[in-house]
């Protein structure tokens, strides 16, 4: 089976840096969809302190992900990637949900923006 979701270099080390300065009981992040947004789905990303028996386990690049069941066929082919911004001179970086065969025109490529303080 395909791989539900990847993650760039550049997501993986900034999610590795945000786990350091978590709880040390952590197991990894719990990456799923809830309803809402503008295409009626939106993602969400907290930590987790617990494996859940149907979760779809995800290791890349030395990261856990845990994705629950009902969630995959929303996330298939989606990968994690980051975006430095400048916002009110407040330097940020942004992990971004990418999903291969949205229009490279659209504005809603990157489907939703994740930012790391929420997570």
């Amino acid at each position: 089976m395909k791989q539900v979701i990847t993650l760039s270099d550049n997501a993986a080390n900034r999610i590795k840096e945000i786990m350091s300065k978590a709880e040390k009981d952590l197991v990894g992040l719990r990456v799923g969809v809830k309803s809402g947004g503008c295409a009626g789905m939106s993602y969400i990303m907290e930590y987790t302190k617990e494996v859940k028996p149907n979760d779809e386990v995800i290791e890349d690049k030395g990261v856990k992900l845990f994705v629950d069941p009902g969630a995959i066929m929303y996330l298939l082919g989606t990968e994690m990637d980051t975006k430095k911004s400048n916002f009110h001179h407040h330097l940020s970086s942004k992990i971004l949900m990418k999903q291969k065969g949205v229009d490279a025109v659209s504005p809603l490529r990157y489907n939703r923006i994740m930012r790391d303080t929420n997570i």
